[in-house]
């Protein structure tokens, strides 16, 4: 067995092909974890007759695990003890190579993902289509999740700068930085209501609309030129540092993994996003 670290494709790209996975699943310290959100907002969810996952594959639920409960907001990210207890539940130790995917092809995959690097574990990648693209390929499937017999030893390291509140967010507006906002079209220019009681319609100031079904082709994501031109159009170049917002901090992560996935290194998540911006009367909006 070959040790995907390695491997020098991992060392420059997030995401991994379903072949480059098919080829590499046996390899040591590899550990595929599926990224699960049973809410899906903002697509049409994918439902499946019988439940299926990736061989060897490990369960995450990212509202239950990965969300820090004693924050107001929907979905904040984990404290460092939280994702700690988290990882070494899944049996991923420090030099583990881990793979993530999610049963909508790419939706909360890319979500746990910054959440890896938020708290400084690196070797981590998306599946680029997930489970629904897996199946598609007629590749094999288990009838339920790996057991796991042994804690891992991985702990968190907050990374700083990776997410940020509301008020840096504010402090950036009419600056030289970009604000992409991840949301439907019709939500962002407050045609829309919104899914949350109690939020606003409409979006933050200066920010722009790239809803992230627009970077899909599929269950995958776009080719990697089609992605340079979208963000090209928004953003004024690789070297822009770009904040990313969302409804509640989720899909904003997918746009967040195709940015990085063709050279952009100055990202940063909103956490709270437009829950979290749309409820607080102090905020402006547009």
């Amino acid at each position: 067995m070959s040790n995907p670290l390695e491997i020098s494709p991992l060392a420059i790209n997030p995401l991994v092909t379903t072949a480059w996975l098919a080829e590499h699943i046996d390899d040591d310290n590899l550990v595929i974890v599926d990224a699960y959100m049973a809410n899906v907002v903002g697509k049409e969810p994918l439902v499946y007759d019988a439940f299926s996952c990736l061989p060897t594959a490990r369960k995450l639920d990212i509202e239950v695990d990965f969300c820090d409960h004693s924050s107001s907001q929907s979905h904040a990210l984990p404290t460092e003890q939280q994702f700690t207890q988290a990882v070494q539940a899944l049996g991923i130790n420090s030099d583990s190579v881990v793979v993530l995917y999610d049963n909508q092809g790419i939706y909360s995959a890319p979500r746990a993902w910054w959440t890896f690097k938020t708290m400084g574990f690196e070797n981590v990648y998306v599946l680029d289509g997930g489970l629904p693209q897996w199946i598609k390929e007629g590749r094999e499937t288990a009838s339920e999740y790996t057991t796991i017999l042994t804690l891992g030893n991985a702990t968190a390291k907050e990374v700083k700068g990776l997410a940020c509140d509301s008020e840096e967010v504010l402090s950036v507006i009419n600056t030289d930085v970009a604000i992409l906002d991840a949301r439907a079209e019709m939500r962002f220019l407050g045609k829309a209501p919104e899914p949350r009681e109690g939020v606003r319609s409409g979006h933050i100031p200066t920010s722009k609309n790239l809803p992230f079904s627009i970077l899909l082709d599929g269950y995958t994501y776009q080719d990697k030129a089609i992605l340079i031109s979208i963000f090209s159009e928004r953003v004024s170049s690789l070297d822009t540092k770009t904040y990313f917002s969302c409804g509640s901090g989720i899909t904003a992560c997918i746009l967040i993994l195709a940015a990085v996935s063709i050279g952009y290194k100055e990202v940063t998540l909103y956490d709270g996003s437009w829950a979290d911006w749309g409820t607080n009367h102090a905020l402006p909006i547009e």
